[in-house]
């Protein structure tokens, strides 16, 4: 008689990237170089990133009941995210972020938090 195993694959964690939703990003290659916008949606499992007003494309749409007209909408694609670097809010420029521990005191306890810094300026990046 087999024994039939479950195949449990682990998990692959997303990774991490030094781009965030709402951060202005500067674009370095393709149709839309030189151009900065700010990060709608940060796609990990594909390494990709929606920003506001790169990479248009243009979709035709079906008339239907429910969204009223058809047409041709345009509307931003996604975009490598090799193809970006975050511009500083403070200082304009454009770089990679470090990481920077900070110590956070509240009701007597104080925790230390890692923040994305500007390499340039030292500006934190992050709220918290």
């Amino acid at each position: 008689m087999a024994i039939s195993k479950k195949s449990s694959k682990p998990k692959k964690k997303s990774p991490k990237y030094r781009i965030k939703k709402n951060d202005t990003v500067y674009v370095l290659s393709g149709k839309d170089r030189g151009a900065s916008g700010k990060v709608l949606e940060v796609n990990p499992e594909k390494d990709r990133v929606t920003v506001e007003g790169i990479n248009i494309v243009k979709r035709h749409r079906k008339e239907s009941q429910q969204s009223g007209g058809g047409g041709i909408t345009e509307m931003p694609a996604p975009i490598h995210i090799s193809n970006l670097v975050v511009v500083c809010p403070h200082c304009k420029s454009r770089m990679r972020p470090v990481k920077k521990a900070i110590e956070k005191t509240s009701e007597g306890k104080t925790r230390k938090y890692n923040v994305r810094a500007c390499r340039n300026c030292s500006e934190q990046l992050d709220t918290m």
